[in-house]
């Protein structure tokens, strides 16, 4: 059976970004990858979206990049969770937990499971 891949309302990449490089250091290739890992190939993140997210993320002092050998041996530009990004991921999830019992809320009220 083929999965169907999901957009992504808006706001949403940044915090997937966040989230998974809470788990390690790591770099872009490796956080796309690991995104549509977990999210069991639901979620897809192009290249053309993925890499404007970490310069924003960069940029707002949310990650911090430095570049190291990778698990291939070639260079890459390893991202790490700052002390600002830990706590705006912790407010993003925080209202996405809201925002996801309202949804809940509003899809039961309807009388289907």
């Amino acid at each position: 059976m083929a999965t169907a891949k999901s957009d992504l309302p808006q706001g949403t990449l940044d915090l997937l970004i966040l989230q998974v490089v809470a788990l390690e250091p790591i770099h872009g290739y490796a956080i796309a990858q690991r995104i549509r890992q977990i999210s069991r190939d639901v979620v897809q993140v192009p290249q053309g979206s993925l890499y404007p997210a970490l310069h924003r993320l960069e940029n707002r002092k949310a990650l911090v990049a430095e570049w190291k050998a990778s698990e291939t041996g070639r260079d890459a530009k390893i991202y790490s969770l700052t002390r600002a990004g830990r706590r705006q991921l912790a407010v993003e999830k925080d209202s996405w937990a809201r925002l996801a019992g309202a949804v809940r809320l509003i899809f039961n009220e309807g009388g289907q499971p």
